[in-house]
């Protein structure tokens, strides 16, 4: 024990030597392999950091610009839809009024017809009145109507028919 309180002086210097010596071989080869590893390691850290920030980056705005394309599509859309359904009404609309205004055509002409016949008819039916009326003449009176006698009766039955009808309608 009394050499731990009294050391002696050659063995300090021997282990002061001994301990320069391995710093020195340590400093020369293996610190600067291992300082250089770290700092390469720290560098490569850095870097990582440095990409996963810009990916990041990168990522936030990838999506920023799909919100925006998405709100785009949708607007898009949602216009298309407003105008197909414009267009629809649209040609609803324009078949409604075309299919109207066939129905309007065809009532007019079938109203056209119809009078046509009606007048047709009067004019037969009145044809037919006449001929009864100098049958039943010829027949009350006993002889036949000369011709011309039996013209002025049909036209005078006829006005008398248009007056009667007229004042009926």
């Amino acid at each position: 024990m009394d050499k731990l309180l009294n050391p002696d002086v050659g063995l300090i210097i021997w282990t002061v030597v001994t301990f320069l010596c391995v710093v020195a071989f340590l400093g020369k080869f293996a610190w600067k392999p291992i300082l250089a590893a770290l700092e390469a390691r720290e560098g490569k850290i850095k870097d990582d950091l440095r990409s996963a920030e810009e990916s990041r980056r990168d990522a936030e705005k990838s999506r920023l610009d799909l919100e925006a394309k998405v709100a785009d599509l949708q607007s898009r859309t949602q216009s298309l839809l407003d105008r197909a359904e414009k267009d629809g009404q649209k040609i609803r609309e324009d078949l409604l009024k075309v299919a109207r205004e066939e129905s309007s055509k065809i009532a007019e002409k079938t109203r056209r017809e119809l009078t046509e016949e009606q007048r047709r008819l009067v004019a037969e039916l009145r044809g037919d009145v006449a001929s009864l009326a100098v049958g039943a003449a010829e027949k009350i009176l006993g002889k036949s109507v000369d011709k011309s006698v039996q013209e002025k009766a049909l036209r005078e039955a006829a006005s008398d028919l248009d007056a009667w009808s007229k004042a009926k309608n």
